[in-house]
């Protein structure tokens, strides 16, 4: 198990990890700002010139995730680990890829008043403060405030405005105890192997297509998933709208696109088909649901509006779904691109 202690720079995380290492049995502290720096001295510089923060590069948040299982494995307790993430599809990557991997995440928010956290930065930026500490310290609180809306629903909150380190270690290890700050993530095992996965497109009356936020991965996505062994990738797609939004499609539904995704590793790749769901009627729409589990939201977009919530892949997989849907024939893709000819004339 993963103790995550959240929140903005003076909120106290490393204090209140010191103190709860001796509250937990068997636990260790787990400071991922150490993969950070060495990962930042293994890097190429013009690499890292390209980042200001090492959370904001993919390679720190698979080593964070990979590094925290090897260490579940030496140790006899949990890892409590401080580190701020205030960006949702970073919380999404690491505690999504934990759970696959099978290990479970409590997440908690050290909150305090504002003014506090402004006196405690402070107080520590004392003599020998590296330049630029305080600018990003003034930086990572803006940042708070924007996330503390999505926080404040994901993680259980300690508010430590008028509590010691040893007090706030104490509330939250009964927190532990009584199983608050869990993260209910879907697992979905990492793949050892190309996948065939399906996908399928769902429209409003206003051709709009339906996207869902995954909470185990960044980024929204087209509802749907992997193919189980021995099952037609339609039926499949079936049956995740029906796990996902609770939707029970009439008839299999028509192929739109065949996409070959390479490998990209660690990522292996495999097929990505997209099928057409049909239209969706007001009142079916009303009555859509979701595995907090699994999604945390969806939404009805156009196509100028999936460009900024897709992912470059999946954005060229959804342009051409539509015009094989315009079109009323099947498209075959690799990497995005249609291979053959355009639409029949």
């Amino acid at each position: 198990m993963i103790v995550w202690l959240n929140g903005a720079a003076g909120a106290g995380k490393g204090a209140v990890a010191g103190e709860l290492v001796e509250l937990l049995p068997g636990s260790t502290v787990f400071d991922p700002s150490l993969v950070g720096s060495q990962l930042r001295d293994l890097l190429p510089r013009e690499r890292t010139a390209e980042v200001v923060d090492c959370r904001d590069l993919a390679a720190w948040r698979r080593l964070l995730v990979e590094t925290a299982a090897v260490l579940l494995s030496e140790v006899p307790g949990p890892l409590v680990t401080p580190m701020t993430l205030l960006r949702q599809e970073h919380r999404d990557e690491i505690f999504g890829a934990l759970a696959s991997r099978r290990v479970p995440v409590r997440h908690f928010l050290l909150d305090a008043e504002e003014t506090i956290l402004r006196a405690r930065l402070a107080a520590r930026a004392a003599p020998g403060t590296r330049p630029g500490d305080d600018e990003r310290a003034r930086g990572e609180m803006a940042a708070f405030r924007a996330a503390r809306a999505w926080l404040a629903t994901d993680a259980h909150t300690v508010d430590t405005t008028a509590l010691t380190p040893r007090r706030t270690a104490e509330q939250i290890a009964k927190a532990v105890h009584d199983g608050a700050g869990t993260c209910d993530i879907v697992q979905t095992p990492q793949p050892t192997a190309e996948t065939v996965a399906a996908g399928v497109l769902l429209f409003d009356d206003q051709d709009r297509v339906l996207l869902v936020d995954p909470t185990y991965k960044p980024g929204w996505e087209f509802p749907g998933g992997v193919v189980e062994a021995g099952e037609a990738p339609a039926r499949a797609g079936v049956r995740e709208v029906a796990e996902e939004l609770g939707l029970r499609l009439a008839a299999e539904p028509r192929l739109l696109v065949v996409d070959w995704e390479p490998p990209a590793p660690p990522a292996y790749g495999g097929l990505r088909l997209l099928f057409d769901g049909g239209r969706l009627t007001p009142d079916v729409v009303d009555g859509l649901l979701l595995p907090r589990a699994e999604l945390r939201g969806w939404r009805f977009v156009g196509e100028e509006e999936a460009a900024g919530l897709l992912p470059p892949v999946r954005l060229a997989r959804l342009r051409w779904a539509l015009r094989a849907r315009e079109w009323g024939r099947p498209l075959n893709l690799e990497a995005g691109v249609p291979v053959g000819s355009g639409p029949a004339g």
